[in-house]
């Protein structure tokens, strides 16, 4: 089963994602995992309201804490880097992460640079992912 595409209003502005962000620690998103990686059903992305390239020693830190606290196991494929991030309004109440790759949405789309935390894994605490097709985030404030 296939997940359906969210659908996208509007993309924020760069002024529109500094103020969205303003009070913002990290955002937790999973989506469905292709389906040829049964072992790790779930696409993690942990987006961190920092601009700052984080050492090692701090990044294997802030991977076990999430970890740990939202039950999740068997990382693999993980990539954790300063990316560029963009912001897409839809329907849900909070504006969805965008991890931008292509060169081209890194030129269409407004967007700042966060690192980010992106792996597959497994966990039963994210069941709409995991079981449902489904994808989500959910935004810490501080």
């Amino acid at each position: 089963m296939k997940p359906e595409s969210i659908k996208t209003n509007k993309y924020l502005e760069v002024s529109e994602i500094q103020k969205h962000l303003k009070n913002v620690e990290y955002i937790i998103m999973a989506a469905p995992a292709p389906e040829h990686f049964k072992q790790t059903p779930i696409h993690f992305s942990i987006f961190l309201h920092t601009n700052e390239d984080l050492p090692k020693d701090i990044q294997d830190a802030v991977l076990h804490k999430f970890l740990q606290e939202n039950k999740i196991h068997t990382p693999a494929e993980l990539m954790s880097r300063l990316m560029p991030v963009g912001f897409a309004q839809s329907v849900q109440d909070t504006p969805m992460p965008m991890l931008l790759v292509k060169q081209q949405d890194m030129i269409s789309i407004p967007h700042i640079p966060m690192f980010v935390m992106d792996f597959l894994a497994d966990s039963d605490n994210f069941n709409e992912a995991k079981n449902k097709n489904l994808t989500g985030w959910s935004y810490s404030y501080n």
